[in-house]
């Protein structure tokens, strides 16, 4: 079956020639990640890979945001039982996913990327930001450990002393900073990037894309040891934060639209 048939819900699957676009699809919330688009997220780079008639994949966000990150009104449901916390497996899926998609596949990113939507990103093998782009992985501004990988790529790019002042604080980085501090490639003018990113996706594609392929393999070994090492116990952090007091006043915070008053339970 083609990837196009598959039926995703939250995913919009489109191609020119040999290039691949995935593009997060849930505007009514900023492509914020759902039930069901986590589960997506999960299955969406293996069924790339698996794509004979590409060559070159970009992951981006329909309309005006990137991603806004974990849909709150989940976490409120999961708090009150109503629904299922994010699958332990399915997160691993997805960072694996990513790293084992042997492709390259280049992040397009337009507006707020946050959260898990950051993480994403921050695994493609080359970023494009918009002037208007900004990454966040706000999870200690909810109560839990950034545990979806982000303990696992921001300190590879931009250091453990930056990474940890990122992902202890939630602080926003915007796209001229974050192209500063290494944490993307390429930031251009909003008009622009549609046409940078096609153009690097061409250039890709009309290589020797067995070669290009078969390198960026050999680069994620590293990225890939590190990611066992590391992300098993980031999760498990994650899931246990997510039964805490301070994650439970997170959500009903921001629902309340006040500051939260953490207690550190």
């Amino acid at each position: 079956m083609r990837i196009e048939d598959r039926g995703w819900q939250r995913i919009k699957v489109t191609r020119a020639g040999r290039i691949l676009t995935l593009a997060l699809s849930n505007p009514g919330l900023r492509n914020a990640v759902d039930p069901r688009l986590h589960e997506e997220l999960s299955e969406i780079f293996y069924a790339a890979n698996d794509d004979r008639d590409s060559d070159v994949v970009i992951l981006t966000g329909e309309g005006d945001a990137f991603s806004a990150g974990g849909d709150i009104n989940w976490f409120r449901r999961a708090i009150d039982g109503e629904d299922r916390v994010p699958g332990v497996m399915e997160a691993k899926k997805i960072v694996f996913g990513l790293l084992d998609l042997e492709k390259p596949i280049i992040a397009k990113v337009r507006g707020p990327a946050v959260g898990l939507g950051c993480t994403i990103a921050l695994f493609c093998d080359t970023i494009f930001a918009a002037d208007s782009a900004v990454f966040i992985d706000p999870h200690v501004r909810v109560g839990v450990v950034a545990g979806d990988g982000g303990a696992v790529i921001w300190p590879h790019l931009v250091g453990h002393a930056r990474a940890k002042e990122f992902l202890m604080t939630g602080d926003p980085v915007p796209a001229a900073e974050a192209w500063r501090m290494g944490l993307v490639n390429h930031v251009v003018p909003d008009g622009h990037l549609d046409s940078r990113v096609e153009a690097f996706a061409r250039k890709l594609a009309a290589g020797a894309t067995l070669a290009i392929r078969y390198t960026k393999v050999s680069v994620n070994l590293g990225l890939k040891q590190l990611a066992t090492a590391i992300l098993d116990a980031s999760i498990a952090y994650e899931m246990t934060t997510f039964a805490t007091a301070d994650h439970r006043e997170a959500v009903a915070a921001f629902l309340d639209k006040r500051k939260p008053q953490f207690k550190g339970v």
